[in-house]
């Protein structure tokens, strides 16, 4: 059983942190930035809040976050209260954000000044995968580092690969996502096709789910894409700032990416509707709005 602090309970944070207590039976204690929120974990899964990330993080033999963005890390690692001024010789550091791979190689280098270990570690799954517990994480770092943190990791874990060094678990998120928002735009264009030709949707799926052009998303969203029911998985604004940042690496490392560029503009379009809190399936609407 080890010492556990988690910074930031949002819909992914506020399960896993669960897992890592219920399965793992580790003593944790948590900071959010809404205190109510982390005290409401705390009285569910008998832990303890705190109010501040370096409080959450004294003494802790590992810290996990899971934020928002490169800036909200910044914040809660380095900023004033921050958890590195906390970090003990010999912590480990694991970050579930999706994030940037220059922020992850950024906070790895402020981890070691302190003689802690850190691992970019995002998940993919969804809040479903979350409150299941069977995320799939992909991560960066070292190998003793990863082989100390992965147990605890599979807490909330389907799947955990070492991916390569710091920085490489949040390359292979950007794939992930450049891979998703495809098969999501083709199904889209697929069940409006369907319903422009007068087929029967459902007979239709449950035949070519049998095919190749298999996939999750069709298996799990395309009735609900059909009724225009979007409110059962990834935001569109959280889909928009992955794809940036896919975006802003694909730039760095000359990498072409014609087809998540159009669809990263498809979800602004739907943030301008008024799309925010959709899921990322209502890119269906687009075809439908005549």
């Amino acid at each position: 059983m080890s010492k556990v602090a988690w910074i930031g309970l949002g819909v992914m944070g506020y399960p896993m942190a669960g897992h890592i207590r219920e399965k793992g039976g580790h003593d944790l204690v948590v900071y959010n930035r809404t205190e109510e929120k982390a005290q409401k974990w705390a009285d569910q899964y008998g832990g303890e809040s705190a109010p501040t990330p370096a409080e959450a993080a004294k003494d802790a033999d590992f810290v996990f976050m899971c934020v928002g963005n490169d800036n909200d890390l910044r914040d809660v690692t380095l900023g004033p209260d921050g958890a590195f001024s906390a970090l003990n010789d010999g912590t480990i550091v694991v970050d579930n954000t999706t994030a940037s791979a220059g922020i992850a190689r950024e906070l790895h280098d402020a981890a070691k000044e302190k003689g802690a270990g850190f691992l970019d570690a995002p998940v993919s799954g969804g809040q479903a995968g979350a409150e299941d517990g069977v995320l799939t994480v992909m991560v960066g770092g070292d190998k003793d580092v990863y082989a100390k943190a992965e147990p605890v990791i599979q807490c909330f874990a389907r799947a955990v690969n070492l991916m390569g060094p710091v920085g490489s678990g949040q390359l292979t998120k950007m794939v992930n996502q450049i891979c998703c928002v495809g098969v999501i735009q083709g199904l889209a264009e697929g069940l409006h096709f369907a319903k422009q030709a007068d087929l029967d949707i459902p007979k239709a799926m449950d035949t070519i789910t049998k095919g190749a052009a298999q996939s999750w998303q069709m298996e799990n969203r395309w009735e609900t894409m059909v009724k225009g029911e979007f409110d059962y998985g990834f935001a569109v604004d959280w889909m928009r700032k992955d794809l940036s940042i896919c975006m802003d690496e694909a730039r760095r490392n000359g990498a072409s990416l014609p087809v998540t560029a159009m669809i990263e503009q498809f979800f602004s379009e739907i943030q301008r509707a008024g799309g925010n809190r959709w899921d990322s399936s209502s890119l269906i609407t687009l075809l439908e709005r005549s």
